[in-house]
């Protein structure tokens, strides 16, 4: 069983914000890309997770069916799916504000997110979840969101996910180069500290090279590309190749030491 997101809430806890207004306890998110369309099988395929979930439990109704949600994110309106469910469940469609609509008619509470119809105001991140942003106005806002809550790993988790479905566009803003290295100008300060405190033991090459193999992984680790993090850093792309085939034999621990000196024994690095 694969469910795309499972929100658990404490018991009797409302969550204000309006996207959240409807979850119970086991909340069953099905998330949609922009260039995917929500169809009856999305429907029915999520609603059968809920009930698989529900009943792959130790006791009889552990889960009880009134602290389930569904809820349905998506870019377009599903208006096939919705004349469906009309027809088959008797089902009908109340729209709640903008983008948000619940679906009327079940025992379990569901509901339908179009994302570009929210409230950019109230939904900003959730409304830029998404792999259009244009160069310019929209690129240079997110920036300037991002700024204010880079501090939070959640924004930061969204922030990487955001740059990189967008990384064309944020390239080809010339603009925000600048802007873009001050996103990460903590892991930027992180690393040179470590390099400075690696250079006192062991030479301050080998620390600075140590320090940019900690901010590497990092990037690596978040699911950038080898291109991506050439360009986050001004490196040579072939060379971020090869690190990141480094990294691969490395993993799950990332040991620094050991990946310094396996570049070097590859001639990957200069000694």
């Amino acid at each position: 069983m694969q469910i795309d997101v499972l929100v658990k809430n404490e018991k009797d806890v409302k969550i204000k914000k309006n996207i959240g207004r409807i979850f119970r306890q086991y909340n069953i998110i099905e998330y949609k890309s922009p260039d995917d369309k929500l169809n009856i099988d999305d429907f029915y395929k999520t609603y059968g997770y809920a009930c698989l979930y529900k009943s792959e439990t130790g006791d009889v109704d552990q889960i009880p069916a009134t602290e389930l949600t569904i809820t349905f994110v998506c870019y377009h309106y599903p208006v096939k799916m919705l004349q469906r469910l009309e027809y088959d469940k008797k089902m009908s469609i109340k729209n709640i504000e903008n983008g948000i609509y619940y679906l009327i008619g079940d025992s379990i509470p569901i509901q339908l997110i179009i994302i570009p119809k929210l409230s950019k105001e109230n939904n900003y991140w959730l409304n830029n979840l998404r792999n259009d942003l244009k160069s310019g106005g929209e690129i240079r806002n997110f920036i300037e969101q991002y700024g204010k809550k880079k501090e939070s790993k959640l924004y930061q988790a969204l922030a990487d996910t955001i740059m990189r479905a967008n990384w064309k566009e944020l390239k080809e803003e010339r603009r925000m180069c600048q802007a873009l290295r001050e996103l990460f100008a903590d892991d930027l300060r992180e690393s040179e500290l470590k390099g400075r405190n690696a250079g006192k033991r062991e030479g301050k090459i080998e620390g600075k090279m140590e320090a940019k193999i900690e901010l590497i992984i990092k990037k690596y680790k978040k699911g950038c590309s080898a291109e991506e993090t050439a360009d986050m850093l001004e490196e040579p792309i072939n060379l971020m190749r090869q690190i990141y085939e480094m990294l691969d034999q490395y993993t799950p621990d990332y040991d620094v030491e050991k990946i310094y000196k396996g570049l070097l024994e590859k001639a990957i690095l200069p000694v």
